[in-house]
């Protein structure tokens, strides 16, 4: 006996078969950003852009590893990066996933380009990230974007571009002369960077300085002097002597784990034997380059001459394998003790 079927049930069945395909891949972008957020994020940064000159980003990883190579590091681990062999299959292929896309499942959800979110992205880095943070999500001294009741009433980038172009001087806001591609740009990323934080409910979006006075700090200056080695680079009363007095909370930890401006030193050894030391001002695979005491730059081939580098920010990358919350903890309540 042939079936018959009603129109309206068959156009219900071609669009759920249509759309379970989209909502499963959506599912699993998340799933795959969730990962990430969890294992990779506090060394590769929350938007893969990596936190030199420990950790690479990963913004562009799949133009370098395929999938079998991306699942075996995970899997594995290489160099300083730990393996995750008991992670389970389907978040394994979630997060290859993930990886192996430009984060911008939030924008073509909201209809965005993203050759605008691009583009805002580079202009929010130069302006804005100073005050608002690289996310949008709040700074030093300007607010979280990404809550902001005026951005949630932004209809293509009408009220953002009134406020960038004219300030809020009573808010010590500068105005910005950006031209209207610009001004739409912008919008995007800090609509895009909405749509991200709204896909993600509940996340913290600041650390107050209670959250880090946490840990012991006899115990932290046990560390400090003991199985940390920090003793060996740093003095309480010589360099991170008032360190308290200067950075706190959140920058103090920052600092503690990814210590900038921590410039590195080479020594090179020329072919008469002559000896060279200054701080390491380039390097690649064919040059080695450093400013000595006098400021002057000097550059050889790297087949002419044999160096070392001494980098001190390399102590502090190694020992992430190491610590344990504890440590961390417990270290950061000591330093807080140093004003």
């Amino acid at each position: 006996m042939r079936r018959r079927f009603h129109a309206p049930t068959l156009l219900a069945g071609i669009a759920l078969t249509l759309l379970v395909p989209v909502a499963r891949a959506e599912a699993n972008q998340t799933d795959g950003a969730q990962s990430y957020a969890k294992h990779c994020a506090i060394c590769h940064g929350e938007h893969r852009e990596g936190i030199l000159p420990g950790f690479p980003p990963l913004e562009e990883v799949k133009r370098q590893l395929n999938d079998s190579q991306m699942t075996d590091i995970i899997r594995v681990g290489k160099g300083r990066m730990p393996g995750f062999p008991k992670m389970p299959q389907p978040e394994l292929s979630s997060l290859v996933r993930f990886l192996n896309t430009d984060d911008l499942v939030a924008a073509g959800a909201s209809g965005l380009s993203k050759d605008e979110v691009d583009s805002g992205h580079r202009l929010f880095q130069r302006n804005c990230a100073f005050c608002h943070g690289r996310d949008a999500a709040g700074g030093e001294t300007g607010p979280d974007l990404t809550r902001s009741k005026l951005v949630l009433a932004d209809v293509k980038g009408d009220k953002i571009s009134e406020v960038v172009r004219d300030g809020r001087p009573e808010k010590k806001m500068p105005a910005f002369n950006f031209s209207k591609d610009e001004l739409q740009s912008l919008a995007a990323f800090i609509h895009f960077q909405q749509a991200r934080a709204a896909a993600h409910p509940g996340g913290r979006r600041g650390v107050d300085v209670a959250d880090l006075q946490t840990g012991n700090a006899a115990e932290g200056k046990q560390y400090f002097y003991g199985a940390g080695g920090c003793a060996k680079c740093h003095s309480p009363t010589g360099d991170l002597a008032g360190l308290a007095s200067r950075l706190e909370g959140l920058q103090l930890e920052k600092q503690m784990l990814y210590p900038e401006d921590a410039k590195s030193h080479v020594t090179v050894v020329l072919p008469t034997g002559e000896k060279l030391t200054g701080v390491l001002a380039y390097r690649d695979e064919f040059t080695i380059g450093l400013r000595d005491s006098r400021g002057t730059y000097h550059s050889w081939s790297t087949s002419r001459v044999h160096y070392t580098v001494a980098s001190p920010a390399e102590a502090h990358v190694q020992l992430f394998s190491k610590y344990t919350d504890a440590d961390i903890h417990n270290l950061m309540a000591y330093l807080q003790t140093l004003r």
